[in-house]
Order: C-alpha cells, then structure tokens, then sequence
C-alpha cells in the first residue's frame, strides 16, 4: 500500500522560508508533486516532477519555491522562500503510480505576521 508523509508546515511571517518533506512508502520515480488547497478553494497544483520531463510550477510560486527529491530516501522536498500570506494553505503530496493517484493528508502552512 502507498502511504505518503508530509512534514515540515508550520505557522512563518511574511518573507520567510520553510521547507515541506514528502517522504513515501515505495519509489518516487514517478510523476510526484506538491498540490495546496487554501479555505474555500480548490485545490491546485504547486509544483511538480513530470514524467520523463521537465519541473513545472504554477506562475505564483516561479522563483520563490523550488521541488527537489532525494530517490535514494523515497522523498521529496518543497523549499518555499520569500513566502507570502496567500500562500498560506494546505499542502498535499501527490503520487501517480501504476495509472492510481496518491495524497498524503497535508501540512498546514499559514503565512502571517
């Protein structure tokens, strides 16, 4: 069974950094990424390893947020600088395995002076 750990969310001011742990139950060489849903909206994609190709985050977070793994540890990683308050949100760990997608149960991030 897939299981997916987030950590690393927390309450940080305005310009400050924080850096989020994903950290599944079977390799991540997959199509793996990072999804926030913040109060009354959908939930949206942050960032994200395609498959075979390229990075891509959303324009909001271009130059501020940077997705990383570590293959060897089966975890991925979202360092978040220069935060803002409209990102504060609910981040999810999303990995697509099998043609079956798979959530972690979120961090909370809340960005606030």
């Amino acid at each position: 069974q897939v299981q997916l750990v987030e950590s690393g969310g927390g309450l940080v001011q305005p310009g400050g950094s924080l850096r989020l742990s994903c950290t599944a139950s079977v390799s991540i060489f997959s199509v793996m990424g990072w999804y926030r849903q913040a109060p009354g909206k959908q939930r949206e994609l942050v960032a994200i390893f395609t498959s075979g190709g390229p990075t891509n985050y959303a324009d909001t977070v271009k130059g501020r947020f940077t997705i990383s793994r570590d293959n060897a540890k089966n975890t991925m990683y979202l360092q978040m600088n220069n935060l803002k308050p409209e990102d504060t949100a609910v981040y999810y760990c999303h990995l697509r395995r099998d043609f079956l997608d798979y959530w972690g149960r979120g961090t909370q991030v809340t960005v606030s002076s």
